[in-house]
C-alpha cells in the first residue's frame, strides 16, 4: 500500500510525531495509517521510558462537583509549559470526568489517551492522586480550586452534614490555604503523634527547661501541633479568633480531600 504527502501530514497532526518519523512509520507499515499510528505509539513509548527518572513535579489539578458527586485528579508532567497547554489541561478534565463516573476504574479507561499525550508532548506524564466523593443523602459537597497561570494547582473538595453550600465552600477555601492533614486529633495516627511528642521533648530539653516542667510544656506544644494539622482545631483563615469547630457550629465535616501540584 502506497502513501501520499497528505497521509504524512495527517499522521503528523494526529500523533505529533516528526515528518521523517511519520514517513518511516508509513514505509514500515505499507502505508496503513492505523498501523503507522500504532508503530509510532510504540516507538514513542519506548523513547519515553528514558524519561522515567525525570522529575515531573508540574501538572494540573482538575476538579468536578456534580450535585452529590465530586472528583479531583492530579495529572503530572515535567514543565509548566506543558502543564499550561490546552491538550494537557483537556486530558486532566477528561480524567476528572472519568473518575467522577467510575472512580479509579475511570483512569484505566484513559490509558491510551495518556500514552498518546506522552508522544505528543514528549514528557514524562503520569496520573497522580485520584479521588471520588459520593455524598450521603442530605449531605452537601462543595469545592475550591486555586488557579495559577491559567491552570488548577490546588484543589479541595469537602463533604458536610447539616451545612449550607456556602459554608462548605468557605471551609474548602480555608483547607486550600491552611492545609490540614487530619479532621480531628483522634485521627492523628499514633506513630505520628509519638514521633512529634519525642521531637518536642528533645526541643524542650535542649532549651534548658526544668525537668519537672517538661511534660507540661510538651503537652501545651502538642495542642499547638493539633492546631496546625487538624482541621477542626485550626483558627479560621478569615478570622483567627474563631476555630473551624466554632465556625461550623452544629454542622459537621464528614470528610475532605486536598490535591496540590508540587
Amino acid at each position: 500500500m502506497s502513501y501520499t504527502a497528505k497521509d504524512v501530514q495527517s499522521l503528523r497532526q494526529t500523533t505529533g510525531a516528526g515528518m521523517m518519523d511519520c514517513k518511516k512509520a508509513l514505509e514500515e507499515n505499507g502505508g496503513d495509517i492505523e498501523a503507522a499510528k500504532q508503530w509510532l505509539r510504540e516507538k514513542g513509548l519506548a523513547a519515553s521510558a528514558k524519561r522515567d527518572d525525570r522529575d515531573n513535579a508540574q501538572g494540573v489539578v482538575s476538579l468536578i462537583v456534580d450535585g452529590e458527586r465530586a472528583s479531583i485528579v492530579k495529572l503530572k508532567c515535567e514543565t509548566d509549559f506543558v502543564a499550561s497547554s490546552d491538550s494537557f489541561k483537556a486530558e486532566a478534565d477528561a480524567l476528572a470526568k472519568a473518575v467522577l463516573e467510575k472512580g479509579d476504574a475511570g483512569v484505566a479507561d484513559r490509558t491510551q489517551q495518556i500514552d498518546d499525550l506522552k508522544i505528543l508532548l514528549k514528557e514524562k506524564i503520569e496520573v497522580g492522586e485520584t479521588i471520588q466523593f459520593l455524598a450521603a443523602s442530605g449531605n452537601v459537597i462543595d469545592s475550591y480550586t486555586h488557579i495559577q497561570g491559567g491552570r488548577g494547582v490546588n484543589g479541595v473538595i469537602v463533604e458536610m452534614s447539616g451545612a449550607s453550600v456556602e459554608l462548605a465552600h468557605d471551609i474548602a477555601v480555608h483547607i486550600a490555604f491552611a492545609r490540614p492533614r487530619y479532621l480531628t486529633p483522634d485521627e492523628v495516627p499514633a506513630d505520628v503523634l509519638q514521633k512529634e511528642r519525642e521531637t518536642l521533648e528533645t526541643i524542650t530539653c535542649n532549651e534548658g527547661k526544668p525537668e519537672q516542667a517538661i511534660a507540661k510544656i510538651v503537652e501545651g506544644r502538642i495542642s499547638g501541633f493539633f492546631k496546625d494539622v487538624c482541621l477542626l482545631e485550626q483558627p479560621y483563615a478569615k478570622d483567627d479568633k474563631v476555630t473551624i469547630k466554632q465556625l461550623i457550629g452544629s454542622a459537621s465535616v464528614v470528610r475532605f480531600a486536598q490535591v496540590e501540584i508540587g
